[in-house]
């Protein structure tokens, strides 16, 4: 690895893809990505203190058995959970796309209270597979994020999961998230207002499509950024537009914040 740059994590178990998406992503944003396999945690051949950055990416972790993504954050839990917290509590980005927000929601981490688990992601409303471009918008207010993507502009971005509608404990749950700005991103249609399925592909409350933890860099986002951070992979329209892609913006807010911790 590059120790002139900061070392990003991306992890991977059986059943994970977009690991290479995310590893492209996250290298041509000015990172330095490893591979890393749950099984080198475990066995202790890698230590998850030198990295800067964590990204667990998306896919069908064991299998999705039990339900999607438990298997893989338990074993991840066990095997470095106090690492993981020491990570969220020193800044470092912890995120996770897809099974990877499914992982880090078995986790607690994207919870208002890491030692409460407030927040689950149940199967679509639809009760289909949803695999298809949708429209979101930058809402929230992050550390990250904030003056990197902009909140006026409608993105597209790829979703593919099944398992991505978001469920509080409770009203008081989503009244808190909701109040602290920690919805990031919502889906919306294309003339940029909340709308039903099929702009809101798995029904979640308020269109949310990704939400910080109880620290600002902990994010969980069901649509797939790393699926979409080239021109070539817009639309003909947002070429035409001469869009920036959403996935582009946000690895480099990545980036620039992972520089300078």
């Amino acid at each position: 690895m590059d120790s002139n740059l900061p070392n990003a994590a991306v992890l991977r178990m059986e059943g994970t893809n977009n690991d290479s998406e995310a590893f492209r992503s996250l290298r041509e944003s000015g990172l330095n990505p490893k591979y890393v396999h749950l099984h080198e945690i475990e066995t202790k051949k890698i230590d998850l203190e030198d990295f800067q950055v964590l990204f667990i990416p998306g896919g069908f972790s064991a299998g999705d058995y039990v339900r999607a993504g438990v298997i893989f954050a338990i074993r991840l839990k066990t095997a470095a959970g106090s690492k993981i917290n020491k990570m969220v509590e020193d800044g470092k980005p912890i995120l996770g796309t897809c099974n990877g927000f499914q992982v880090l929601s078995e986790m607690g981490l994207t919870s208002s209270r890491r030692e409460s688990r407030d927040i689950a992601l149940d199967v679509n409303e639809s009760g289909k597979f949803e695999c298809r471009t949708v429209l979101i918008k930058y809402t929230g207010k992050n550390k990250i994020f904030d003056g990197k993507i902009s909140v006026d502009t409608i993105y597209e971005i790829p979703v593919a999961h099944k398992e991505g509608r978001i469920r509080f404990l409770n009203e008081r749950v989503k009244s808190e998230v909701i109040g602290d700005n920690r919805t990031l991103f919502r889906y919306v249609d294309p003339e940029g207002a909340l709308s039903g399925y099929p702009w809101n592909p798995n029904g979640s409350p308020e269109n949310i499509a990704g939400i910080s933890g109880e620290y600002e860099n902990v994010l969980g986002l069901m649509p797939h950024p790393e699926r979409i951070a080239y021109e070539y992979q817009l639309s003909s329209g947002a070429r035409r537009m001469k869009k920036v892609p959403i996935g582009k913006l946000f690895f480099q807010a990545i980036s620039e914040y992972a520089r300078k911790l």
